[in-house]
C-alpha cells in the first residue's frame, strides 16, 4: 500500500479534504479557484517540513520533459490541456494554471514521502543520496505522453528529448495561449494515427524512432481504455504488455510504469544506474560493455530485494546523485 501522510501538513478549515489525501494548507485564493472552476488565479500551498518537497529537483532530475525553468526560478509546463507555472520559495509553492487539488496530485504531495524514504534507506550510499535530494518526488505523468517521451528518449540526451516532445506537440497538439506565450498540448495518439502513415512525423525529426511513435499511436486506439488496462495489471504483467508496443524495451517500460502508473517496484536501468550499482552494490557487473538483458534483470531484481517495494524511488535518488 502506498503510504499517505495524516499529520505532515494541515488543511485550510473551510476546505473538505479528499479521502486518503495529505492535508495541505491552501491559500484562500486557491480555495476560491478550485470551487469556482478557475485555474488562472495565482495561488499558494504552504508545505510543512515533515513532508518535504523540492520543486527544482523534482522537475529537473530527468523524469519529465515538457517543463522549462526560467532564470527567475519559475517553471512553465504543459500538463494535458493546462499551461502551469510554479515556483518554490522555501515552504511556499506558488502556482497558476491549475487548482490546488490538481497540483497536489501531479506532484504527489499526498504521499508520505518520509515513510517511503525511510523504507529505502538501507545502506550508507543510498542514505547519502537521500540526504542530497530529500524532497524529490515522482510526478504523476500522463501515461501516453510519458510512453511517447521514452520512445523518443532512446540514445538521446535530455535537451534533445525535450525538443522532440515540443515538436510533436507543435505539429499535432492544440494551441494554448498563456499571457504573451503560446504553448501546445501533447496530442492524443489518435491525432497522430489518423494521418495514415508515419510520414506525418517527418517534420518532428525523430529519426529511426519515427515508425515506433506512429505504430504505437496506432496500437493505442482508445487511450483511456489502454491506461485503465495497464493500471489494473500487476507490475510484471504490465511490463510485458508495454514491451509488446513498438519501440518499448525494458528500460522504457520500467520508466513508464514508474512515472506514469506509480508502480514503484519498477527500477529502470541505464548505463548510469549500472555504473552506480556496480561500484556500490554488485561488483560482478561488467565495466563498460553494452548493457545486457541478464545484467538488467540482475540489477532490477537485486534492487527489489534490497530497497523493497519502493525501489523505484531509490532509483531516482541514486540517479539524481550520480554527479555528486
Amino acid at each position: 500500500m502506498i503510504p499517505v501522510s495524516r499529520s505532515g501538513l494541515e488543511h485550510i478549515r473551510t476546505r473538505t479534504a479528499c479521502p486518503g489525501a495529505v492535508p495541505v494548507l491552501v491559500s484562500l485564493k486557491s480555495w476560491i479557484a478550485d470551487h469556482r472552476g478557475r485555474d488562472d488565479l495565482m495561488a499558494t500551498l504552504t508545505l510543512r517540513p515533515e513532508q518535504p518537497f523540492l520543486l527544482d529537483q523534482t522537475l529537473g532530475c530527468g523524469q519529465v520533459f515538457y517543463w522549462d525553468r526560467a532564470d527567475d526560478g519559475w517553471w512553465s509546463g504543459v500538463v494535458g490541456e493546462r499551461v502551469i507555472r510554479c515556483r518554490q520559495d522555501g515552504e511556499i509553492l506558488t502556482f497558476e494554471g491549475a487548482g490546488a487539488q490538481f497540483i497536489r496530485h501531479y506532484f504527489a504531495l499526498d504521499l508520505d514521502l518520509e515513510k517511503i524514504l525511510s523504507a529505502i534507506d538501507r545502506d550508507p550510499f543510498i542514505h547519502t543520496a537521500i540526504s542530497r535530494s530529500r524532497g524529490l518526488r515522482l510526478v504523476r505523468q500522463p501515461p501516453w505522453e510519458c510512453l511517447c517521451s521514452y520512445i523518443c528518449a532512446t540514445n538521446s540526451n535530455i535537451p534533445m528529448i525535450r525538443r522532440r516532445i515540443r515538436t510533436i506537440a507543435q505539429q499535432f497538439g492544440h494551441e494554448l495561449v498563456s499571457g504573451d506565450h503560446t504553448y501546445y498540448s501533447f496530442p492524443d495518439p489518435s491525432m497522430i494515427s489518423c494521418k495514415g502513415t508515419s510520414d506525418c512525423l517527418t517534420a518532428c525529426k525523430l529519426g529511426y524512432r519515427t515508425p515506433y511513435v506512429f505504430d504505437t499511436a496506432c496500437a493505442i486506439a482508445d487511450v483511456h481504455q489502454w491506461e485503465e488496462k495497464i493500471a489494473a495489471l500487476p507490475y510484471e504483467d504490465a511490463r510485458r504488455e508495454l514491451m509488446k508496443l513498438s519501440g518499448i524495451g525494458p528500460k522504457a517500460a520500467d520508466c513508464v510504469l514508474l512515472f506514469a502508473f506509480q508502480k514503484y517496484e519498477a527500477f529502470p536501468v541505464d548505463v548510469w544506474i549500472r555504473r552506480i550499482m556496480r561500484d556500490n552494490y554488485i561488483k560482478t557487473l561488467s565495466n563498460d560493455s553494452a548493457l545486457t538483458g541478464w545484467e538488467y534483470d540482475t540489477i532490477r531484481r537485486f534492487a527489489r530485494r534490497h530497497f523493497g517495494e519502493y525501489c523505484g524511488y531509490a532509483q531516482e535518488y541514486l540517479y539524481a546523485a550520480r554527479e555528486g
